[in-house]
């Protein structure tokens, strides 16, 4: 999940069934369009809007997952990356529309594509990593169809909730200064990292990235619909250019030699082709050897970190967008609360299955609702532009990954607004959220900051005498997690 800024307007009440007109039709009485007090043109709009602001994904999501290695040597192909990941936010965009029938769209989730690409495939192969995202939403498809995801949801208080946002944002955010060169290894014990090379930004990519950034990040303060989208377009311009001036070529050379003032993923030039046929090879390729490869408790623990960086964002950013779109009751409650739940669940089966990471609803999509996005007519919109999306992947080789950082550190920064929300003037709920936000960029690991927000929420909160505000659930997830930390040891155990 990503998000943006709150919007200044004030979002409209729901309209009152009983006030409203009467259908005009069998299609705007099944998608409510009347009744919601919205037109065929505005829900065209406002998924045409979605769209252009979720455009950036086909871009980003492949080059955060063709980066990662995993244990066999093996990579993913951007190019096959790009289709699925076009493919599978039109299908499940259009399902959630019509099963739904809100104007919610579908893409790879930031947070756990990159928690795959830096974490998993460490371990396992990206066939087996996929199959731990299915698990996961399959998982989740269980817990939304029996109404215990919510129950879980709501057992966790809000501060570690909203922190996790926070934490995946800086998490994400540093990601990409480390992906542009900004911030890089030092090779020595103190300081660890620092800032390009030697102190300095020496390096053209680097810089592109920088003035990427910048730029991007005054068309996303200026609120300009899109404004991602158009600074990595505009980054990607000024980057061919660069290359065809200077010459620059790879960080790293086909004989292994390496560049230091070279591009890092790959080289901005202009591809022989711009349309092609979507290779959709990676759709299928699903393995569950991990269990036996890393063990059943580490396999389960991976997934246990999936299940829940999926639902908590999924969950929460659908209560916002329905409060913006004026269909939230006093509960934060919306139409078809359990059908969107389980579909959310099957982006995650889905993303899996053709291997583009767990998909989820995007917090751009207020951008369509902003424009007058009411209903699940808007996300047939939004899908069919993403269906159309997979015949133009030759272009997405094109962005440099210096380029992509930038975006990047733009989502990283608008999830960490979230904080805002947050009493910290509580030291029981400072200490935990402190640790879940600061543990996951600085241990590059997403389950390791939930962790440790989890199990100190019910230590400190415990012993400052507020243990009967505690929910039992959240007493056995932290259990979980103290066994999570503790794997290492325990499996040794189990296996001696």
């Amino acid at each position: 999940m990503t998000t943006r800024p709150d919007t200044e307007t004030t979002p409209e009440p729901a309209p009152d069934p009983a006030a409203a007109p009467a259908p005009k039709n069998a299609f705007d009485r099944f998608f409510e369009i009347t009744r919601r007090g919205s037109t065929i043109p505005a829900e065209i709009r406002g998924g045409v809007v979605t769209f252009v602001t979720m455009a950036y994904i086909v871009i980003l999501n492949p080059i955060i997952l063709s980066g990662g290695t995993d244990v066999a040597g093996d990579d993913l192909g951007f190019a096959q990356v790009a289709a699925v990941t076009a493919l599978t936010a039109g299908v499940m965009t259009i399902l959630f529309g019509v099963v739904a029938r809100l104007p919610f769209a579908f893409a790879a989730g930031l947070g756990i594509n990159s928690f795959l690409a830096v974490s998993v495939v460490g371990q396992v192969t990206w066939p087996e990593a996929m199959g731990l995202v299915l698990i996961n939403g399959l998982i989740i498809v269980l817990l939304a169809a029996t109404g215990l995801r919510r129950l879980i949801f709501e057992a966790v208080p809000m501060p570690l909730k909203l922190a996790i946002t926070v934490g995946i944002g800086l998490f994400i955010a540093f990601i990409g200064f480390v992906d542009a060169g900004f911030v890089t290894a030092t090779g020595v014990a103190s300081p660890p990292v620092g800032l390009g090379i030697d102190g300095s930004l020496a390096t053209v990519p680097t810089l592109v990235f920088v003035v990427t950034l910048l730029a991007t990040g005054v068309l996303v303060a200026l609120r300009v619909k899109g404004g991602i989208l158009i600074g990595l377009l505009s980054g990607t311009v000024l980057a061919i250019a660069l290359e065809a001036i200077l010459d620059l070529g790879p960080k790293v050379g086909g004989d292994g030699s390496v560049n230091p003032q070279g591009w890092g993923l790959s080289v901005p030039e202009l591809p022989a082709q711009w349309v092609s046929l979507p290779d959709l090879s990676l759709v299928g390729q699903v393995s569950f050897g991990s269990f036996e490869r890393i063990g059943v408790l580490a396999a389960l623990m991976l997934v246990f970190t999936l299940v829940f960086t999926n639902f908590f964002d999924a969950l929460g950013t659908m209560t916002g967008l329905s409060k913006e779109a004026g269909l939230a009751d006093a509960k934060g409650e919306f139409p078809r609360l359990r059908s969107a739940l389980v579909v959310e669940g099957v982006g995650a089966v889905a993303g899996g299955f053709t291997s583009s990471s767990s998909n989820t609803v995007f917090i751009e999509s207020g951008s369509g609702i902003g424009e007058g996005a009411r209903t699940g007519l808007a996300n047939l919109v939004t899908g069919a532009l993403f269906l159309l999306a997979m015949f133009l992947t030759p272009l997405t080789s094109v962005v440099p990954s210096e380029v992509a950082a930038a975006a990047l550190v733009i989502v990283g920064a608008l999830m960490m607004a979230q904080i805002r929300d947050i009493d910290l003037s509580d030291f029981s709920v400072l200490l935990p959220v402190f640790l879940t936000v600061t543990v996951m960029p600085l241990t590059y690991s997403i389950a390791n900051g939930i962790g440790a927000g989890f199990v100190s929420w019910v230590v400190v909160r415990t012993f400052a005498g507020k243990a009967r505000e505690i929910s039992p659930l959240l007493w056995i997830v932290a259990a979980g997690f103290v066994l999570y930390f503790a794997r290492g040891p325990v499996e040794m155990l189990l296996g001696g």
